[in-house]
């Protein structure tokens, strides 16, 4: 595949999941990365599931996805969050 070439095909909708540390700071700075990639989440768009044991938390937030290069740069600045363990 070329560099913009992807198996997505834009607009689509985008589950996007990430974990990290059960507490107000990880989803406060999740959800203000997803806010300055795509946007306000609509209702319902956001779903959070707590570990078995409560130390950590997911987030699964379900956006409409316009390019690839907008998921990229969602993705850097996730990976660039110390809060952030894991993205999906």
């Amino acid at each position: 595949m070329a560099d913009e070439e992807t198996a997505f095909e834009f607009p689509c909708t985008f589950p996007l999941k990430v974990m990290g540390a059960h507490d107000e700071a990880f989803e406060a700075e999740v959800l203000a990365l997803v806010r300055e990639h795509v946007g306000e989440p609509g209702e319902g768009a956001i779903q959070r599931r707590a570990s078995r044991n409560g130390r950590y938390l997911s987030l699964t937030v379900t956006f409409t996805a316009t390019s690839k290069a907008q998921l990229d740069g969602l993705y850097r600045a996730l990976h660039a969050s110390e809060r952030v363990l894991m993205t999906l």
